[in-house]
């Protein structure tokens, strides 16, 4: 696995593409001069977990063949105030849209969370508390 950043602007403005040729952009905060042209660093950590997490669950119900239409992750995180500004919680909540077995969709989450789902299990070596919640809408 292989990424290559390119920096855009004088600041801190970077093009991070992978070897497929897809990109990503990012920037850093207005507080240490960035513009808000890209997703920050620390805020890309928290759309890995969600993303990572949703391809296992989206893998999981197809397995069950249960018709999930659609998933949304809303994730919250804190942070300590000291530099290096690591995470110390972070909570995500599936929103599961379709006719689903509830227990089903449970079973999908945890095991993802709890043995699948590589940024997860990566942020939680580090010392991360992670939680999750889910809900189904028909």
């Amino acid at each position: 696995m292989k990424v290559e950043l390119t920096r855009l602007d004088e600041d801190f403005n970077f093009s991070i593409a992978n070897e497929d040729g897809l990109t990503v952009t990012t920037d850093g905060s207005p507080d240490i001069g960035g513009h808000n042209k890209g997703v920050r660093p620390m805020q890309m950590v928290l759309a890995a977990v969600a993303s990572c997490s949703s391809i296992d669950i989206v893998l999981l119900l197809r397995k069950q063949r249960q018709d999930l239409r659609d998933i949304k992750v809303t994730v919250e995180a804190q942070r300590v105030d000291t530099e290096p500004r690591v995470f110390t919680d972070i909570h995500l909540h599936y929103r599961l849209y379709g006719d689903l077995n509830d227990k089903k969709v449970e079973r999908a989450c945890r095991l993802s969370m709890e043995k699948l789902c590589s940024v997860s299990m990566m942020l939680k070596a580090g010392g991360v508390n992670i939680t999750w919640s889910y809900e189904v809408i028909n």
